[in-house]
């Protein structure tokens, strides 16, 4: 029985499909906040969910009570939920929640046939890893696509990684079977900084997915929290001397590593996905 329910069938032109989930492979919660700022579309709403019964250890991910202004209380449960944003330049469906503990064969066929409803030929999924990477240097983005030759053309480092993967890794070869065109995008976080929300991964992969889908977005607001981040970073590092001077290393491993030396940042996402 599906868990996917309904609240309007959209009729949607050559959409492509937006995703990210949180929890595993979103570090910072870098790729959530990124997908998630393409809510703030005027055009944008919430066309469908996934009943969460069937895929959550309610032990594990608790629902959460809240009171409003009345005194009146509420429960939210774990959410996946699929909004729509029909743009004049491009429909976009847009699929974002947490990852699932439970049937991820089930959610992901939920997913497959939400997609085929709406006639999604392309999708880009983004993803988050923690990395030996310094705060002060460009956010690194690694792709991997169903069509591999096509990074070059957007900038990303390609990706052989084989090893544990998440549910995206599990979407994304449903997709390509399916004949989907995918490409999925992961920033790099510094680790010393992975313990809280990464800003500056937030605005790259934002950017990156604005260029991919071809949605303009309105990126004001995380420019401005990812350099108030990074200033509050440096002004605290300046009082450490030894984290200081790892930064510094950090900085020196960068500058010295040259083009053909790609595959050496690419193993970073490989080392934290082995490692989760």
């Amino acid at each position: 029985m599906s868990g996917l329910k309904w609240f309007e069938h959209p009729v949607l032109s050559d959409p492509v499909a937006l995703i990210a989930f949180e929890g595993w492979g979103d570090a910072g919660e870098s790729a959530s906040t990124a997908v998630a700022g393409f809510l703030e579309h005027p055009a944008a709403r919430r066309v469908a969910s996934i009943d969460p019964d069937e895929h959550f250890d309610f032990q594990v991910r608790r629902p959460v009570v809240s009171l409003d202004s009345t005194g009146v209380r509420s429960i939210h449960w774990p959410r996946n939920e699929l909004w729509v944003v029909e743009a004049p330049e491009q429909d976009l469906l847009i699929v974002l929640g947490e990852e699932p503990h439970y049937r991820w064969k089930s959610f992901v066929a939920d997913l497959m046939n939400a997609f085929e409803n709406v006639g999604v030929n392309r999708a880009v999924t983004i993803g988050a890893f923690i990395g030996q990477v310094a705060h002060t240097l460009p956010v690194p983005l690694v792709g991997s696509a169903t069509r591999p030759d096509t990074l070059a053309l957007h900038d990303l480092l390609p990706s052989g990684y084989t090893g544990p993967t998440g549910i995206l890794g599990v979407l994304n070869q449903a997709l390509g079977a399916k004949g989907v065109d995918v490409i999925s995008i992961w920033a790099a976080v510094p680790h010393y900084l992975s313990n809280q929300e990464y800003p500056p991964a937030t605005e790259a992969l934002a950017i990156k997915a604005s260029a991919l889908v071809g949605v303009p977005l309105d990126i004001g607001e995380m420019t401005s929290a990812s350099r108030q981040f990074l200033s509050t970073v440096n002004a605290a590092i300046e009082e450490n001397e030894e984290l200081a001077e790892y930064v510094e290393q950090l900085e020196k491993e960068a500058a010295d590593l040259g083009p053909e030396d790609g595959p050496e940042l690419v193993e970073e996402i490989e080392r934290f996905l082995r490692g989760r």
